[in-house]
């Protein structure tokens, strides 16, 4: 018997083995307020104009806002 098709069996023994080894992934530790309702957000510099943290209202409404602005169809000529 040659030693190609044994280093070809080698190398396929070697690979399948490897992609059994791989660590589970999970996450460590909860994010951080992913329990907090979306519009008790931060007060950072780039939160849209006119939006409150704490206020739900005017959360709905900057999501109206946004998603009447993102209507491809009008995009399309």
């Amino acid at each position: 018997m040659s030693r190609r098709p044994l280093v070809a069996l080698g190398l396929g023994l070697v690979v399948g083995l490897a992609a059994c080894g791989q660590t589970e992934q999970t996450a460590k530790a909860p994010l951080k307020g992913s329990d907090s309702p979306a519009w008790q957000g931060a007060a950072n510099p780039f939160v849209a104009p006119g939006w409150k943290p704490g206020d739900p209202a005017a959360w709905q409404e900057q999501m109206r806002r946004r998603v009447a602005g993102q209507n491809e169809y009008s995009r399309i000529n």
